[in-house]
C-alpha cells in the first residue's frame, strides 16, 4: 500500500453535513451563511471553546435564531454518508481514523453514522484545538503511530488542505460541492467524490 493509514475529515469528507445545516436553517442560502460564519469563528478561536456554543453564536451573528443550534443537535443523528463513502471506506486495507471539528459526543455519534470502524476518532474537544491548527493532525498521527508522509489525509473543507499539508501529510481533497481553495496550497489529489481513493491507495 502507498500509505500506512488514512485519516478523514468527518463532517464534509465522509458525511453530507451541508444538507443537514441547510435543512435546519430553512434554505441553502441561510445554511451557507451560517456555516461560513461558524467556520470563521472556529478558525479564529484558538484553544477549544464548546462546539455547540460556536454554532449558536454563528447563527446569531448572521441574523438567524440561536435556537437553530439546538435543532442541529437534535437532528444530528440524521447525518448521512455520501453515497459511495461506506463502500469505499470499508474496502481500505489500512487503519482508518477521523479528525473532526466538533465535540466528543457529537463526533462519536457522527463517526458511527459512517458504518465502518475507526481506530481513532480525534475531536476538537478531545485535542483542545480546532483544525486547521496543527494539534489535531499531530494528535491523530500520534494515536495511529504513523509518520505524516505515510498517512493520507482526506479533506472535505478547504482549510484542511493547508492544515494537513503543514504537518507533512499528503492530502486528498474530496471537494464535493466545488469550494474555492483557502490559499495557494495545492492538494496532492483533487476529486469530486471518494471513488478515486481505492486507485490512489494501491
Amino acid at each position: 500500500m502507498r500509505y500506512d493509514a488514512v485519516v478523514f475529515d468527518l463532517l464534509t469528507a465522509l458525511l453530507d453535513s451541508w444538507t443537514l445545516w441547510n435543512s435546519v436553517a430553512g434554505s441553502a442560502e441561510d445554511g451557507l451563511r451560517w456555516r461560513r460564519r461558524y467556520l470563521e469563528i472556529t478558525y479564529g478561536c484558538g484553544a477549544y471553546r464548546p462546539y455547540e456554543t460556536l454554532v449558536r453564536e454563528a447563527a446569531r451573528d448572521v441574523g438567524l435564531p440561536e435556537a437553530l443550534g439546538e435543532q442541529l443537535e437534535r437532528r444530528w443523528p440524521g447525518l448521512a454518508p455520501w453515497p459511495e463513502a461506506r463502500g469505499v471506506v470499508s474496502r481500505i486495507g489500512v487503519p482508518l481514523a477521523v479528525a473532526t471539528n466538533c465535540s466528543i459526543r457529537l463526533g462519536r455519534q457522527a463517526a458511527a453514522q459512517v458504518g465502518v470502524p475507526f481506530a481513532v476518532v480525534a475531536t476538537a474537544e478531545s485535542v483542545g484545538f480546532y483544525k486547521p491548527r496543527p494539534e489535531p493532525y499531530r494528535a491523530v498521527l500520534a494515536a495511529l503511530g504513523t509518520p505524516p508522509e505515510r498517512t493520507l489525509f482526506v479533506a472535505g473543507s478547504a482549510s484542511d488542505v493547508p492544515g494537513a499539508r503543514a504537518v507533512g501529510m499528503p492530502v486528498y481533497w474530496h471537494n464535493r460541492i466545488g469550494l474555492p481553495p483557502r490559499d495557494e496550497t495545492p492538494p496532492d489529489y483533487l476529486e469530486p467524490t471518494l471513488d478515486a481513493l481505492e486507485r490512489i491507495l494501491t
